[in-house]
């Protein structure tokens, strides 16, 4: 049986896109050749894909880094480099992905084949075809393919099940999900059998269905770490409907009450939200001798709470009052369905996707190092520089046209630069000359 694996981070790289090239046709019969030299092709971008087939992110387990292929680079006779192709990587439906370093949620993976762009591969560079003009008919300008996105993300596995058993351990989850699914769930007499969530179908004889999530058992401090902890709350929140278990037999030594409201009460300190989650109280294990007294129990002390809530008295084992909690159940999440397709009509949203913005931002830090030597930080500038080819005459020469319209010439001397000093834009460095 595979290790089920929840959570975990990794590195995607989407591909550079290819450099312009700078060329000239050189062919017999065309006297005044102009310049030929063409564009880069895009980079390949990283698209998580959305797989029902797949259960747990093992696969991200021990591959940490993704890489897709790089552009093509121009070629000469105006002929375009190719584009790279899109690397696809498959991820389990309800594959939440976070960015690791802002905790910005990217997107939510929540139906089969769903498609996510997660890291954009980068545009190709400009061959010198595109920079003839009546002045310079012959440019020696193109352009560097721009870098393909690069980011450390977060990938958080979130069960996807219309209903989530919650309890106290050993209080029967386990056992009724083997008994309405063909799920076979490790079962046993002592606390956290369940180590892992376990999905199961139930169909109903009127042929409705809905899917059963058998979650960790939680204990008191589940909020905090205590026990399984968040590795299993979680999971319960995509769940439309709750079934809270409790323990009807006697010999536990607990309250039937203090269990409910101490799982309800770590429910809602991780989230607020679960407040208004339907929930359906289920008193299980009532084939044990004194179950009934301790249920009679059970429904007062809730009465005197005030929660107002129908409880389900059934026996896993002796398969009792289950078929009537399956059909309840059913209904409860037909209802949600409802509720939840009117309040999308009301607010109609696309679904979410990460889109790749480059930013136009030319704003830009000069930073002395030293005596006669200055630095140039900005995202902006930086990329100018980066997609600047800069072997050729011209192309520095439109590099330094750009920078002075910028005010980048401006600012250096304010900044006290004067002629020969050293200027550093990444690992471009030249000398400043007004």
């Amino acid at each position: 049986m595979p290790t089920f694996v929840d959570q975990t981070k990794i590195e995607v790289q989407a591909g550079k896109g290819g450099d312009g090239m700078v060329a000239f046709r050189h062919e017999k019969y065309v006297p005044n050749g102009g310049p030929a030299g063409g564009d880069g092709g895009r980079g390949g971008s990283i698209i998580f894909v959305a797989d029902s087939g797949l259960r747990t992110l093992m696969d991200f387990r021990y591959r940490r880094k993704f890489k897709a292929e790089n552009g093509e680079n121009g070629r000469i006779k105006s002929q375009y480099g190719r584009g790279a192709s899109d690397l696809y990587l498959k991820v389990p439906v309800g594959t939440t992905v976070y960015d690791f370093e802002t905790n910005e949620e990217i997107g939510d993976l929540t139906k089969n084949k769903q498609e996510l762009v997660v890291a954009r591969g980068g545009r190709g560079g400009r061959g010198n075809i595109h920079f003839a003009t009546s002045v310079n008919t012959a440019p020696e300008i193109a352009e560097n393919g721009e870098p393909g996105e690069d980011r450390v993300l977060r990938l958080e596995l979130k069960v996807l099940a219309d209903v989530g058993l919650v309890g106290f351990p050993s209080v029967g989850k386990s056992t009724l999900l083997s008994v309405v699914t063909k799920a076979k769930p490790k079962i046993a007499a002592y606390s956290f059998t369940t180590l892992t969530p376990n999905l199961g179908m139930v169909i109903l004889p009127d042929g409705r269905d809905f899917s059963m999530a058998d979650l960790p058992g939680l204990i008191e401090g589940a909020s905090n770490g205590v026990g399984l902890g968040i590795q299993f709350l979680r999971h319960i929140e995509r769940t439309k409907v709750i079934l809270h278990l409790v323990a009807m037999d006697p010999a536990n030594g607990r309250e039937a009450i203090k269990d409910y409201q101490t799982i309800r009460h770590e429910l809602l300190q991780y989230d607020q939200s679960l407040e208004n989650r339907r929930e359906i109280i289920v008193a299980t294990q009532m084939d044990i001798p004194g179950a009934a007294e301790k249920l009679s129990q059970f429904k007062k002390d809730l009465k005197s709470h005030q929660i107002n809530k129908p409880v389900y008295a059934i026996s896993s084992v002796a398969h009792k009052g289950i078929d009537q909690l399956m059909q309840d159940t059913a209904s409860l999440i037909e209802q949600a369905e409802k509720e939840q397709v009117a309040k999308t009509t009301e607010n109609v949203q696309n679904v979410k996707e990460y889109k790749y913005e480059q930013k136009q931002k030319q704003e830009f830090e000069i930073i002395r190092l030293e005596e006669h030597v200055f630095e140039i930080k900005g995202e902006g500038i930086e990329r100018l520089v980066e997609r600047t080819n800069l072997d050729y005459h011209d192309g520095v020469m439109r590099l330094a046209r750009k920078l002075k319209n910028l005010g980048v010439d401006d600012a250096l001397r304010k900044k006290g630069a004067v002629d020969g000093d050293d200027v550093i834009i990444g690992s471009f460095n030249f000398e400043f000359v007004q």
